[in-house]
């Protein structure tokens, strides 16, 4: 069936976890200006909608990969603004120990398997989870976004 239902308390969760995931955008923007972030900063303003509809559709067994542009989608499977900005500057308290930075953020309890700087790499990683989950017989899917979102 394609019907689709709601309430009007689902919908105003998804504009706050929109909201949630902008003001972190702002904010890194900024620190970016001041060059308190080092190296490459994707911003991931005007997707939110991307991360957090296709959440709503998907539990924390599933699986996403995503490229470069991975910080609404690291909101969206649990990560916090705290942990979000620190692996920006390189804190340990970040998403990726501070190793990672903008483009490489990972959840391995939320099965966010990150961004990726290298055009397309998600794709065979997003593959390779997919026929690992297909073979396991799990019953749980694999998103591999490709291009910005």
């Amino acid at each position: 069936s394609r019907a689709v239902s709601t309430t009007a308390e689902e919908l105003v969760g998804f504009y706050k976890q929109m909201q949630y995931i902008r003001q972190i955008e702002n904010e890194s923007n900024v620190m970016y200006r001041k060059k308190q972030i080092r190296g490459f900063l994707h911003i991931y303003s005007g997707q939110e909608a991307v991360a957090v509809g296709m959440e709503s559709a998907l539990t924390f067994d599933d699986a996403i990969v995503t490229a470069y542009r991975d910080h609404g989608h690291a909101v969206t499977r649990g990560d916090t603004a705290k942990s979000i900005l620190a692996e920006l500057v390189g804190k340990y308290a970040g998403s990726s120990k501070g190793k990672g930075g903008s483009m490489h953020m990972y959840n391995k309890a939320t099965n966010f398997y990150g961004g990726n700087g290298i055009v397309g790499a998600q794709v065979p990683i997003g593959a390779g989870i997919a026929y690992a989950q297909k073979i396991l017989g799990n019953g749980r899917c694999t998103v591999a976004l490709y291009g910005d979102g």
